[in-house]
């Protein structure tokens, strides 16, 4: 018989370290979508508006679904890293980016866990699995299977492994026990508001994407609003400021799998150097990466503005040096962040 027990112990051996069990209900936690894109904190991602309706209720994506398997999976491989990266010269990337891209070795867990489940189920069922790719509000989802709650800084918390979290989860018309949900532990505290550096975190758990360091290095596809350029510093993908201030994450739980440790060349490199690579080199470093999200020019854009910030004369230099093996950088968009970010000489003044 195939039990949710059975289902969390094949979860735990394929490498999840968390799972648990949602009904497919209609919580009230998701009816919050249809607001927060009325206010438009979307941003540009016209996806969420086009989904709004499929990610109101996960029975929209599989019919007749009764169950949500979630799973939390540890990606923190440090503690220490991004806490002692304070030279404004080197690259800060975002701690899910640094290794191989979840969204591939998740699906590969998630497939063969679902693979199992229907080897093991005497009765056929419907299922789909997804590893952050679906139109699921999958930290609704967790909470409810006891994952964690939704924090202030709207990531979900565990209580015990912190935010360091991937989410990934089986909707299913399985019929299984659910767990009880978990319980929000943030109380009076608001460090991740008070810590943002563009403001953001609007309100708890609300989050306005235009303003995020994370939406604008990643999901934004043209210029990044001069208002909020100083405010990335040395971020080149992604921002994790949110996340480093959680009491929760003090200390964090950690990973060992060789998938999330950092590659060669991403683990604080310094922004001339990942400036310099020609876009082959760029490709070959990314390769399997999720940092091809943002695609070379917007890794370019991300990079002059760091640079920009950083003040550093030998990068400033590179960034007004023309090379025959770096046409993203001839991008119209990253010559115009280029430009307009260095009002200041090659010495740095």
């Amino acid at each position: 018989m195939l039990t949710a027990e059975r289902i969390k112990a094949k979860a735990g051996e394929l490498g999840f370290d968390l799972c648990g069990i949602a009904p497919a209900d209609n919580f009230p936690e998701l009816a919050y979508l249809e607001e927060w894109l009325a206010r438009g904190y979307a941003g540009d991602m016209a996806y969420m508006s086009r989904s709004a309706e499929r990610r109101a209720d996960v029975r929209n994506v599989v019919a007749g679904a009764r169950s949500v398997i979630v799973t939390g999976t540890i990606y923190n491989t440090s503690e220490v890293r991004l806490k002692d990266s304070t030279g404004s010269s080197e690259a800060i990337i975002a701690r899910y980016a640094l290794g191989d891209d979840y969204h591939d070795v998740l699906k590969k867990r998630l497939d063969a866990l679902l693979a199992w489940m229907r080897a093991t189920s005497p009765a056929a069922f419907d299922a789909r699995a997804y590893a952050d790719t679906g139109p699921v509000q999958e930290r609704v989802y967790a909470q409810y299977a006891g994952l964690g709650w939704i924090g202030k800084n709207t990531c979900l918390i565990n209580a015990e492994h912190g935010s360091w979290l991937f989410l990934a989860e089986i909707i299913t018309t399985l019929d299984l026990e659910p767990d009880t949900q978990a319980l929000e532990q943030c109380g009076s505290c608001r460090r991740c508001l008070d810590a943002c550096p563009t403001g953001a975190l609007v309100d708890a758990g609300v989050l306005d994407s235009n303003r995020c360091i994370s939406y604008l290095t990643i999901e934004l596809r043209t210029a990044i609003p001069e208002q909020y350029r100083p405010a990335l510093t040395n971020h080149v993908y992604g921002c994790d400021i949110c996340q480093d201030v959680c009491p929760y994450n003090h200390p964090a739980s950690t990973s060992s799998n060789s998938a999330w440790q950092p590659r060669d060349g991403l683990d604080l490199p310094r922004l001339v150097d990942l400036w310099r690579r020609s876009d082959t080199e760029l490709r070959t470093l990314l390769k399997g990466s999720a940092m091809t999200r943002a695609k070379l020019t917007g890794l370019r854009r991300n990079l002059a503005i760091a640079i920009g910030n950083s003040r550093d004369p030998e990068a400033i230099a590179e960034l007004h040096r023309d090379r025959d093996d770096q046409p993203s950088a001839a991008d119209p968009m990253v010559r115009a962040h280029i430009e307009s970010d260095f009002p200041y000489d090659t010495a740095g003044k």
